[in-house]
């Protein structure tokens, strides 16, 4: 039970920007068990947006309501996954060999490409945030669609190999099998229990880490870091639409 602790807390200080105050070992076993606890990360994450969300919108306009728990979103992950978006954005756009493609990836600098990202990127969560809201739906949606986003960061360190052999995400995957994607797997398929539409998400997610996991085979081998936390962005923008579209059009 120690080292599942020891997961958790290492889980959290890789994740979020929630302070810590235990020194975590980075060991295999506490791998394993942090990995198995990204989708509780994820909605320990949804519940602090969302629990700020429930208190201010009587208070705010939704518009101000979507922005501010954007905001917070970002804050509490500290840009993470975006990073790893920005620098995949950057890469793909170059249109280069695979080598320089790795080198622009590695390239602390940032380019248009990856501005452009960054501002769809934050504009689409936004605009679905707002669009969320206005349909009457609880900001506790937010609660599976983090947990669900981190899920699949671990669909993708489980099911496809490490572009190279080096670098966090190979690190990740040496203590990483189809055992602790299952066990990561049993929050999400409680919340099928309690959460209405949750099936929809489930799918919506297994389709999107397929699409996305054969299209970044293709354009680089592989997997590293940046690629799977772009995959978290871009999966809990995906899940944004999806609950959107669920709430919109089947609880209408």
């Amino acid at each position: 039970m120690k080292d599942a602790a020891l997961g958790v807390l290492l889980a959290i200080q890789f994740l979020t920007r929630v302070p810590v105050p235990v020194a975590c070992p980075w060991t295999p076993v506490t791998r394993r068990w942090a990995a198995r606890a990204y989708p509780l990360v994820g909605a320990l994450l949804g519940a602090l947006v969302a629990g700020v969300g429930v208190a201010l919108q009587p208070l705010l306009p939704t518009p101000l309501l979507a922005l501010l728990l954007l905001s917070l979103w970002v804050a509490l992950s500290g840009g993470l996954h975006l990073d790893g978006l920005m620098d995949l954005a950057d890469a793909l756009g170059s249109n280069a060999p695979l080598e320089r493609r790795w080198a622009i990836m590695k390239d602390s600098q940032i380019g248009s490409f990856a501005v452009l990202a960054l501002v769809f990127q934050l504009a689409w969560k936004a605009m679905l945030l707002w669009a969320l809201l206005e349909a009457g739906a609880s900001p506790w949606w937010l609660v599976p669609i983090a947990a669900l986003g981190r899920l699949g960061a671990i669909g993708l360190l489980v099911g496809l190999p490490a572009a190279r052999p080096e670098g966090l995400a190979h690190a990740w995957q040496q203590s990483l099998g189809a055992r602790d994607l299952a066990l990561a797997a049993l929050l999400p398929l409680l919340g099928l229990l309690v959460t209405p539409g949750m099936a929809w998400l489930m799918a919506g997610l297994a389709a999107f880490i397929i699409i996305y996991g054969l299209a970044v085979r293709r354009a680089f081998g592989g997997i590293n870091g940046d690629i799977v936390g772009a995959a978290i962005e871009g999966g809990e923008l995906w899940l944004l639409m999806i609950a959107w579209s669920w709430w919109s059009f089947v609880m209408a």
